[in-house]
């Protein structure tokens, strides 16, 4: 007899558990129902920066992302009633479907989950030998301690996440140029080191001014081994955009610069075959494709 009610009692239990949860999904179901999720550029690829666009099902104070283990920072655009955030995925980034998971805040507290899986394509990047000093292929002992030098004054800029967008509206070329080179290109350099293209390049001559591509504040401008004259724009929520082989700086360590600015000149200093200007963009650690960021219609 207590046996019958043992087993009775966990068969009962196992009932209202089940009743809970189908209320639960019930809920969830008809939260869901208003969620609404798109990304540019469609499809995504693996490089590729990306806009997401979200409209909630309710009125919601706060929306917070995240998206291949990094955090997406949301704003509201009044004119689209809709929030927006900037990702990205690395070239490292394998093809299949990742979630994109997100939570709002509702006016009443409420805290609502939605669970997006999006799908990342791969994409094929071009190959090219370059031939460039010998410095930068062997370097001696003095040579490999300022590069070790200058990867850690990089890792110590480049750790840099601030939750305040500084950015407004969309990203602008650095220069009137043609593109030499494109991101995701595989490099040999002097038939032995192989590298991928973090960036784009432009074409243009020594004494080029470069400006910036938003705005932001520096965070570096200083001269490194591979990357010469070089400046890092920090645009907040991780978002970072870098200038390399510059022949001249316009901006100091700290200066808060608008979208246009002059941040310096072309040059070719650094690992460079000649003067260029070589720009790359790095979200919360991961280098993105300049080219795409720039065809992004960004609020």
């Amino acid at each position: 007899m207590l046996r019958w009610k043992a087993v009775s009692f966990r068969s009962v239990s196992r009932l209202l558990i089940t009743f809970v949860l189908a209320g639960i999904l019930a809920r969830d179901g008809r939260a869901q129902a208003g969620w609404r999720v798109s990304s540019s550029p469609n499809p995504i690829v693996d490089g590729a920066p990306i806009l997401f666009r979200v409209k909630t099902p309710s009125h919601t104070n706060s929306l917070s992302g995240k998206w291949l283990e990094h955090e997406v920072y949301f704003s509201y655009d009044r004119k689209t009633k809709s929030w927006y955030g900037l990702a990205g995925a690395s070239l490292e980034t394998k093809p299949g479907s990742y979630p994109l998971l997100l939570q709002s805040k509702t006016s009443s507290g409420a805290l609502v989950s939605f669970r997006k899986l999006l799908r990342v394509r791969a994409t094929r990047y071009p190959s090219i030998a370059v031939t460039v000093s010998k410095k930068f292929t062997e370097p001696d002992p003095q040579q490999l301690h300022e590069i070790a030098q200058d990867k850690t004054v990089k890792q110590d800029t480049f750790r840099t996440v601030s939750a305040e967008r500084e950015w407004s509206g969309r990203f602008e070329p650095p220069v009137d140029a043609r593109i030499s080179d494109v991101f995701g290109t595989q490099r040999t350099f002097n038939g032995k080191v192989q590298s991928s293209h973090q960036g784009l390049d432009y074409a243009v001559p020594q004494g080029t001014p470069v400006a910036a591509l938003n705005s932001g504040t520096v965070l570096l401008a200083r001269p490194l081994y591979f990357e010469g004259n070089c400046v890092v724009l920090d645009h907040g929520q991780g978002l970072l955009s870098l200038y390399l082989h510059l022949s001249e700086f316009k901006v100091h360590e700290g200066d808060h610069v608008e979208r246009g600015q002059q941040l310096g000149l072309s040059g070719s200093s650094g690992r460079a075959t000649g003067p260029h200007l070589h720009i790359a963009v790095r979200w919360q650690g991961v280098y993105l494709n300049p080219e795409t960021l720039l065809k992004l219609d960004l609020p």
